[in-house]
C-alpha cells in the first residue's frame, strides 16, 4: 500500500509565525514515518514552499497544493494545520482547502472563524449555558465610543485587554487601574482591529485537550497552569516561566465536570481534530471557559503532548487516528 503524503502546514502571517514553526518540528518528530511521507510546508503571505529531504525547498503550486520533487509532481493527501493565528486559525486556509478538496486536521471554516474571535465565541457559547467572563468590544477607529469610566463600571478592575481576533500570546495586558486602559488598548490594536476588554476571573487556571473520531471520544488529563507572572503570557508559554502540572490538582468531581464541559463544547462547535480548552476554576468550584484553541501548540513540551503522555498514549498513534478518521 502506498504511503500517504502528509503536509504539516505552518508559519502564517501573525506574530506567532516562529512559534508555529516549532510546532511543525514537533509534529514532524511525532508522525509515524513508516506509515506516512511527511513534509513541512511553510507559508507566509504568498510565499508557500515545502521543505525537501535534501535541505532544499520547492514552491507550492496553489492551484492544487502540489509541488515538484525529483522532477515529478507530487500531491498531498492530507494537511495537518499547525498555524497559530491567520490564516490557519481563522478559517481562511480552511476555505482554500475546501475549494481544492484537500482534507485537513482542524475544524471547518465557520468554526475556525468563530473560535478565532474571542468576543463572538464567548457570547455564542454563553447562549448554550457555558460560563464565560463578562466582556465588551472596542473597534479600531471607534475607541471613543466606550469611555474608561464605562469600562471600569461595567467590567471592573483589574481586567484584561486583549486582541479579540488573534492568537493569545501577543498584545495582552492585565490592567489594574483606569489610567492603564488607553495604552493597553493601543497595544492590543497593533495585533487586531478589534479589542476585547474582559473581566478578571480568579482561581486555578487549567487546560484540557480532546479529539473525537467516528469511533470514540478521547479526553486528555487536565493540566494545571501555575506561573509567577501576572498571567499566562508569552514568556510563561514559551520561555519556561510556568509550572505545568498534569494531572491538575483539582477535586475528582471538578475534573469530571470539566471533562463533560470540554466534550460539550466540542460538540456544540462541531469541532474536528485536536482542540484544547482553557478554563478558570474558582475556589467555589465554578468552571469558566477562557478560550478554545483549535490549533494548539505541538512542541515536545506543549500541553497536548504532555497530556497525551499522561494518558499513556503515543503521539504517533493519536495523529494517525486523526488522519485516518478522514482519509482512512
Amino acid at each position: 500500500m502506498n504511503k500517504k503524503n502528509i503536509a504539516i502546514v505552518c508559519g502564517g502571517d501573525s506574530s506567532e509565525h516562529d512559534v508555529s514553526l516549532r510546532s511543525a518540528q514537533g509534529l514532524y518528530s511525532f508522525f509515524d514515518k513508516e506509515r506516512y511521507n511527511v513534509y513541512i510546508v511553510d507559508i507566509k503571505a504568498t510565499d508557500w514552499h515545502v521543505e525537501l529531504s535534501d535541505a532544499t525547498t520547492a514552491k507550492i503550486d496553489l492551484n492544487d497544493f502540489s509541488f515538484i520533487e525529483n522532477g515529478q509532481k507530487r500531491h498531498f493527501d492530507y494537511a495537518y494545520i499547525t498555524i497559530h493565528g491567520t490564516p490557519g486559525e481563522n478559517g481562511k486556509l480552511q476555505g482554500y482547502f475546501d475549494l481544492i478538496g484537500m482534507p485537513y486536521s482542524t475544524s471547518s471554516l465557520l468554526v475556525e472563524a468563530l473560535t478565532f474571535d474571542k468576543f463572538v465565541l464567548n457570547n455564542y457559547l454563553r447562549g448554550f449555558g457555558v460560563s464565560v467572563a463578562d466582556s465588551l468590544l472596542i473597534r479600531k477607529g471607534y475607541e471613543e465610543l466606550v469611555s474608561d469610566d464605562e469600562i471600569e463600571e461595567r467590567i471592573g478592575m483589574p481586567c484584561f485587554v486583549k486582541p479579540a481576533a488573534d492568537g493569545s500570546s501577543f498584545g495582552v495586558s492585565k490592567v489594574k487601574c483606569k489610567d492603564q486602559l488607553a495604552p493597553a488598548i493601543r497595544k492590543a490594536i497593533m495585533e487586531s482591529p478589534e479589542v476585547m476588554v474582559e473581566s478578571l476571573l480568579e482561581g486555578t487556571e487549567i487546560t484540557q485537550g480532546i479529539y473525537k473520531t467516528r469511533e470514540k471520544t478521547v479526553i486528555f488529563p487536565i493540566t494545571e497552569v501555575v506561573t509567577s507572572n501576572e498571567f499566562f503570557d508569552y514568556d510563561a508559554k514559551y520561555n519556561g516561566q510556568v509550572q505545568e502540572i498534569t494531572p491538575a490538582r483539582i477535586a475528582p468531581e471538578v475534573a469530571e465536570r470539566v471533562s463533560k464541559i470540554t466534550s460539550h463544547i466540542y460538540d456544540i462547535l462541531h469541532c474536528n481534530g485536536i482542540i484544547r480548552i482553557d478554563y478558570i476554576v474558582s475556589k467555589e468550584g465554578k468552571v469558566s471557559m477562557l478560550e478554545v484553541n483549535t490549533t494548539p501548540g505541538m512542541t515536545a513540551t506543549s500541553f497536548i503532548p504532555q497530556q497525551v503522555a499522561a494518558a499513556g498514549l503515543k503521539m504517533a498513534d493519536v495523529l494517525s487516528e486523526i488522519v485516518e478518521n478522514q482519509i482512512g
